[in-house]
C-alpha cells in the first residue's frame, strides 16, 4: 500500500498536466460560447472579461496575423514543450516538476488551441483605471505560475534534494 502512494504521489506532476489543458479548453469553449468578441464585463478589479483572439506569443506578442507565422510558433511550441517534458521527467526537485508540468499544460493548452485557424483564445484583459496590460488565458496564467517557481526554486532551493 505505501508503495503504490510512492508511486501516486511521484506522478502527480505527470497528472496535472491533462488536468490543466482541460481547464484550459473548456474555459476557452466557454468563452467563445458565451462572450461576445471585443464586448469588455467587468470581471473582478483589474481584470474585465474581453473575448480576443492572437496569432502570437505570450499576452499577444508578435501578433501579426500571419498564418505562416503562427505555423512557425507552433513547430517551436512542440519542440519546447517535448524538452520541458524531459527535463521535468529529468528532475528530482518536486517543486520544479510542479513547475515544469504547470507550463507544459498551459503551452500544450495554447498550441491544442491554435491547431484549426492559427490562433489562440484570450478572454481575461488585464487593466488598471487608465492603462490596459495585456489579455490572457487560462494557459498563459499557467506557463507564468510555471515560470514564476522554477525562478524561486533555483533562487532559493538550488540544492533541493527530494524524495
Amino acid at each position: 500500500m505505501m508503495e503504490s502512494k510512492e508511486v501516486l504521489y511521484k506522478n502527480l506532476p505527470y497528472l496535472l498536466i491533462p488536468l490543466l489543458v482541460l481547464t484550459d479548453l473548456l474555459i476557452k469553449n466557454y468563452s467563445v460560447k458565451y462572450l461576445e468578441f471585443g464586448v469588455s464585463i467587468n470581471f473582478i478589479p483589474f481584470i474585465d472579461l474581453l473575448l480576443i483572439y492572437n496569432s502570437g506569443i505570450a499576452f499577444g506578442m508578435f501578433d501579426l496575423d500571419e498564418r505562416i507565422f503562427s505555423n512557425i510558433i507552433f513547430v517551436i511550441g512542440l519542440f519546447i514543450v517535448i524538452y520541458l517534458f524531459k527535463l521535468m521527467k529529468d528532475e528530482n526537485a518536486l517543486l520544479r516538476k510542479y513547475s515544469f508540468a504547470l507550463i507544459v499544460g498551459g503551452a500544450l493548452g495554447n498550441l491544442i488551441d491554435r491547431i484549426p485557424d492559427g490562433q489562440v483564445t484570450d478572454m481575461f484583459h488585464f487593466h488598471t483605471s487608465n492603462f490596459s496590460f495585456f489579455v490572457f488565458n487560462p494557459a498563459d496564467a499557467f506557463i507564468s505560475v510555471g515560470a514564476v517557481l522554477i525562478i524561486y526554486s533555483e533562487l532559493f532551493y538550488k540544492n533541493e534534494i527530494t524524495k
